[in-house]
């Protein structure tokens, strides 16, 4: 299937692993030009490298920290127009009310919630002005299932979901739309860290690791190109309808 999608310009935050590699290499696939943004400019580099061998587009990299305002400006400066903006970076730390103390809340928020916020303020202002764009954030479905364990995150993905809603809304207005995908387990690297530690714990062996995702639907969890796969059609014309929508891949659970 054609998404329509070829030479555009596509900016993922979080763009050097998981699923926002995997985005990256789905929306190069559809011919677009991708700029990848992160930490990290050694995992920038190897990501870059890994789309330039198989696509015959352009890949650009910007290392940065997007947990205050004005980083995020710079690097919207620097990317120059884009066609999709994909918001992904940050992942905020497990832990209930209790032990998730001020500070550890605010920096996981920064950059998660205040970092998507900060993205979709500048780049929707621009893509305004062009009367045209698509703005994705990926957030997480502990937005829905509100773990008290996991209470920042669940906070923290709600208002996500809420104001991608509400931006969403009035967009079509100014020829844009806004939309988020709530990814439920995906199996990144992060996940298979967290998963081996366990089976670790449990049974002595952490390469026993995917015992602990027989439970899941389907017996596994997501792969990382199973949500790109979503938000290349979400970005594309073929999605041209749909805005303000939350779109939850959990796999039923």
């Amino acid at each position: 299937m054609d998404l329509q999608l070829a030479g555009k310009t596509a900016l993922i935050t979080g763009g050097s692993k998981g699923i926002g590699r995997a985005t990256a290499e789905v929306l190069a696939g559809e011919g677009c030009n991708v700029i990848l943004v992160a930490r990290d400019q050694g995992t920038l580099d190897a990501a870059a490298a890994g789309i330039r061998a198989k696509r015959q587009v352009n890949v650009r990299t910007i290392a940065a920290d997007l947990s205050s305002d004005a980083a995020v400006r710079k690097v919207a400066a620097e990317a120059g127009e884009l066609d999709i903006l994909v918001n992904n970076a940050g992942a905020i730390p497990p832990g209930d009310v209790l032990s998730i103390d001020d500070a550890k809340w605010r920096t996981a928020w920064d950059l998660k919630v205040f970092g998507y916020i900060s993205f979709c303020r500048v780049v929707y202002e621009r893509m305004k002005a062009h009367k045209a764009g698509v703005i994705i954030n990926v957030i997480g479905a502990a937005g829905e299932s509100f773990p008290t364990n996991y209470i920042a995150g669940a906070a923290g993905n709600a208002s996500l979901m809420a104001f991608t809603r509400a931006l969403g809304k009035g967009a079509p207005a100014d020829g844009l739309r806004v939309v988020a995908i709530n990814p439920g387990p995906v199996e990144t690297d992060r996940l298979v860290m967290l998963r081996r530690a366990e089976a670790q714990q449990k049974f002595g062996d952490p390469d026993r690791w995917r015992e602990l995702t027989a439970g899941m639907p389907f017996g596994r969890a997501a792969s990382p190109a199973e949500i790109g796969n979503a938000v290349a059609f979400l970005a594309s014309p073929l999605s041209g309808y749909t805005t303000g929508t939350v779109l939850t891949i959990n796999g039923g659970g």
